[in-house]
């Protein structure tokens, strides 16, 4: 892949450039030094990816990906310094629409270089992510031909988000009461290394219980679990959680497909299927099945989606019953599962 640096450290700068350069296959298409030369360079040369710093003199990397992704949007990739120490500009830049973060490479010994394989296994996943539909395996898990699950009070609202998702689930959770009366799952293309800091984030703007969802949970209403590991979540059962390999070949881990698929083998009450902004398809496949069996879908529309990818497959595929604005996806909820929301 042909790759953008944003970085103003030249440690850091020779550090990526060695990485790229060792592990053959990649191009640098060019090294920018703040974020306003990077929205510059992107106009006139857009990459297929950009390794894009935070702290930077003259322009951020949060504003400088917002600048990109509406201007001439390309993947991005956050590199830091320490994930961890910055959350929540990183998540302010994923929610801008990075795909995803990681530790900046550290120059040691010679010959050395310590954080080399995380960073190249994220530029590897996005390589998978943003190749042709088709390209790479998209099977769900899920058992072909069942029929519509029969009405029951047990409520489950099913999430899925990539790119822009957390600013847009901070949206989407604030407008819900902590009474919700459901349960509500998110999916969103997330490092299990700092999932834990996304919740805490996420606990700052909900009145709802936020909780890293973990093997053998039950759900229970109001409250959101969100995956917490590389592998993928899924129901194990007609109310709890668990995690899973399979299937290995899948580009997105955890895929928001294989979840929606394992809602559509257990779950036996009412389910609404949510599809947020995103790179790539997950998702949309899933979404189209569980409207194909009776439950009601949604999917946010292109005006406020920082990434217009998987709402637009989903919306290509006709698997939404609604297109909706993010703004109106909380209230919209509350609606569909009869509650008046109390003040």
């Amino acid at each position: 892949m042909r790759i953008g640096i944003v970085n103003d450290m030249f440690m850091a700068v020779e550090a990526m450039r060695r990485v790229l350069t060792g592990a053959g296959g990649h191009q640098i298409a060019w090294i920018a030094r703040d974020g306003l030369e990077a929205v510059e360079r992107c106009a006139g040369d857009r990459p297929d990816l950009i390794l894009m710093d935070l702290i930077m003199p003259r322009m951020d990397g949060v504003e400088a990906t917002r600048r990109i992704m509406a201007e001439t949007p390309c993947a991005i990739v956050v590199v830091t310094a320490s994930v961890n120490d910055n959350a929540a500009q990183v998540f302010e830049a994923m929610g801008a629409g990075a795909l995803d973060a990681v530790n900046t490479p550290v120059l040691g010994d010679p010959g050395n270089l310590e954080g080399a394989q995380a960073l190249l296994k994220k530029i590897e996943t996005i390589r998978k992510l943003i190749a042709p539909a088709g390209a790479v395996g998209g099977d769900s898990g899920r058992s072909a031909g069942l029929p519509p699950r029969p009405a029951r009070q047990d409520r489950l609202v099913a999430i899925g988000a990539s790119a822009g998702g957390p600013s847009a689930l901070v949206k989407l959770l604030a407008g819900l009461p902590a009474e919700f009366p459901a349960a509500i799952v998110v999916v969103q293309h997330v490092d299990e290394h700092f999932a834990a800091s996304l919740a805490d984030w996420l606990r700052e703007h909900t009145p709802m219980r936020v909780r890293l969802a973990e093997e053998g949970d039950q759900l229970t209403s109001g409250t959101v679990y969100l995956a917490a590991r590389e592998n993928h979540l899924v129901l194990v059962g007609p109310t709890h959680l668990g995690y899973t390999r399979l299937p290995i070949e899948s580009s997105y881990r955890p895929s928001v497909d294989v979840f929606f698929g394992s809602v559509l083998d257990h779950w036996r009450g009412q389910v609404v299927g949510v599809l947020l902004t995103g790179m790539g398809r997950d998702g949309a496949e899933g979404l189209k099945a569980l409207r194909e069996h009776g439950h009601h879908t949604i999917a946010q529309d292109r005006a406020t989606s920082a990434v217009y990818g998987m709402p637009k497959a989903a919306a290509e595929l006709d698997a939404a019953t609604e297109i909706l604005a993010l703004d109106k996806i909380a209230p919209h909820l509350l609606r569909l599962l009869s509650l008046s929301r109390r003040v």
